[in-house]
């Protein structure tokens, strides 16, 4: 498969990693690294040994669906690398190679592909207020159903153009934008990273005996959201 050569053709890898000297400033300066088991210097200093049995465990884990991409690392590297776009570049070969399916990080792609990136695509929002299910999100409050009943009426008072063509928050975007989003998510591949992870999942599901279909609220959805270590092995 030569994983390194395909990885190396990233433009994000070339500008990402210069020589990393294990100095840990990354590693120390990382909100990530405070919470999850990541650690942007070891990723470097692996990277740069080029090994292929290193570089397809990484594209198999977790570790590259931890970071943020605050891009803190950047800002404080000596030697001008930054991990950040490191990981961008192992996201995007293991989704290109089916290997993130190994991971219950990765899998959880479908699960923000549906939420966040089909919300994208359809409303020019990552976030739509009328999209958001609150029963993902309790810590919102009982409040929250009682906003969503009256959600033209409270916006509105705001200011707002809520659903409806003007300026402000949560306006209606014209069918114009829309196009060109879907034209900018086709040319980059975005579009095409999203029918691959649609499709992975199906074959997931299928060997997992779960159901899924083409609606955000499928069991499959809620699998992955709630039990992501689920597996079929």
């Amino acid at each position: 498969m030569n994983l390194f050569k395909r990885l190396k053709e990233d433009v994000r890898y070339i500008h990402g990693l210069n020589s990393c000297i294990n100095c840990g400033t990354c590693t120390a300066i990382c909100p990530a690294a405070s919470f999850f088991d990541y650690d942007p210097r070891e990723i470097a200093d692996q990277l740069q040994v080029e090994d292929e049995k290193i570089l397809e465990g990484l594209l198999k884990s977790d570790k590259i669906w931890f970071c943020g991409q605050c891009m803190s690392c950047k800002t404080r590297c000596p030697r001008s690398n930054t991990p950040g776009l490191l990981i961008l570049a192992l996201r995007n070969l293991s989704i290109e190679t089916g290997l993130y399916m190994h991971s219950s990080r990765g899998r959880q792609m479908y699960a923000l592909k549906k939420l966040i990136g089909e919300t994208i695509l359809a409303r020019g929002y990552c976030v739509h207020a009328d999209d958001v299910d609150t029963y993902l999100f309790p810590e919102l409050g009982p409040i929250w159903n009682w906003i969503r009943k009256y959600s033209e009426e409270i916006y509105n008072k705001f200011g707002n153009s809520y659903n409806r063509k003007g300026s402000g928050v949560l306006r209606k975007i014209s069918d114009e934008t829309l196009h060109e989003l879907n034209e900018i998510f086709s040319i980059t591949g975005t579009s095409g990273r999203f029918n691959q992870i649609e499709e992975d999942a199906y074959g997931h599901a299928e060997k997992t005996h779960i159901d899924i279909d083409q609606s955000i609220w499928n069991e499959y959805f809620w699998n992955i959201y709630e039990n992501p270590e689920y597996d079929e092995n």
